[in-house]
């Protein structure tokens, strides 16, 4: 009786499963619930025992935060002293990188480890931490994230349910991420697959957000100081200077080798200020780790991204003060970065939404 009572629970989930695919709920999960309901009618201790099935499957998947297979992403590189990088795909969001187009960072220090950045998704994050595993058994203890987009945001559920207690956003990224939840993981569940993104939460209430700086006591006499120079590629964008360590991750502010994308809320003038505002406040010999791209020096990072945006300000200004219009913006010679990933999808945007900031576009 136990065994045929157990096969038509098992079935009633397996014909649930699809039903429960595209909400937040683990289908098994969902399929032994909606068993429950269907059967109380006829049995209350049937009933009972199904659901408590179902609570035991649900708590125990959450308590790992994640239950399926590594990832198979790049191996962490060491940058210094006890900081470590993942470095993402310089393309889109895609299937094939699993959502991982950011750079994932962690630094260990005295008391624990510090992770720059959630994932993109809960499989990515349970990838990252079995690869920081591999390298101390120190705790993680701290996560930051960058802004409010998918890949810095959608894996901190994972991070919550394995007990890591401090996480940091600035005010408005967090506000923004909270607000956009349910848009930004279709997206991504779209753009990067259902199964990896379908376990995500919203656990932006878990957050200790800031505005400006906020300095993070890492243990061994060692701060993290997180900054939102200003905004630029969004909004908000928290970086991650580590005096100690000379190091500076700069979340989105900097992107190295790969071309910056500029998206509708985006503030190219902002943003160069911003930079000239982190360039002014951060050490020369810093090393930096930028949102995208490999390690590299401060005076690399400048060249790479604020020159970028003082070149293109300059260039479409003159095709502005000539009187060309969006299309004489759009062929600002950037042949010199050609070379960059991306750049055929992001050149001409780039010039076209600057000069739209700068005179509002063609009418």
């Amino acid at each position: 009786m136990n065994k045929r009572i157990l096969m038509l629970a098992m079935s009633s989930a397996v014909l649930s499963s699809s039903v429960f695919a595209a909400t937040n709920e683990d289908p098994y999960v969902a399929g032994f619930e909606q068993y429950a309901k269907e059967i109380g009618s006829h049995s209350v201790m049937l009933e009972e025992a199904v659901e408590s099935y179902a609570k035991d499957v649900a708590k125990t998947e959450k308590s790992v935060g994640y239950i399926g297979k590594q990832l198979p992403i790049p191996q962490a590189q060491k940058v210094t002293d006890g900081v470590y990088t993942v470095v993402g795909s310089m393309i889109w969001h895609n299937p094939s990188n699993y959502g991982l187009n950011n750079n994932l960072s962690f630094i260990i220090f005295e008391d624990g480890v510090f992770v720059f950045n959630a994932g993109a998704n809960p499989a990515l994050a349970y990838t990252l931490h079995q690869q920081i595993k591999k390298i101390t058994n120190k705790p993680v203890k701290w996560v930051a994230v960058e802004n409010n987009q998918g890949h810095a945001y959608l894996g901190a559920s994972y991070w919550v349910d394995v007990g890591v207690r401090n996480l940091y956003s600035s005010s408005m990224a967090n506000q923004q991420f909270d607000e956009a939840f349910p848009y930004i993981k279709e997206e991504w569940s779209v753009r990067v697959g259902r199964d990896i993104t379908a376990s995500a939460r919203n656990v932006a209430d878990k957050f200790t957000t800031f505005d400006g700086e906020l300095e993070i006591d890492v243990g061994g006499g060692e701060t993290v100081l997180l900054k939102d120079f200003g905004p630029g590629h969004t909004p908000a964008s928290t970086s991650a200077y580590i005096p100690s360590r000379k190091v500076i991750l700069t979340g989105d502010l900097g992107f190295n080798e790969r071309m910056p994308v500029f998206f509708k809320y985006t503030d190219s003038f902002a943003w160069e200020g911003s930079y000239k505002n982190m360039l002014s406040q951060i050490p020369q010999d810093t090393i930096v780790i930028p949102g995208h791209g490999t390690p590299t020096d401060m005076e690399t990072a400048k060249r790479q991204m604020y020159d970028y945006l003082v070149y293109m300000h300059q260039e479409v200004q003159k095709v502005v003060d000539a009187g060309g219009n969006q299309e004489d913006a759009e062929q600002v010679d950037q042949s010199m970065y050609k070379d960059r990933p991306v750049f055929d999808q992001a050149a001409k945007n780039n010039a076209r939404h600057i000069y739209q900031e700068i005179t509002g576009g063609d009418f």
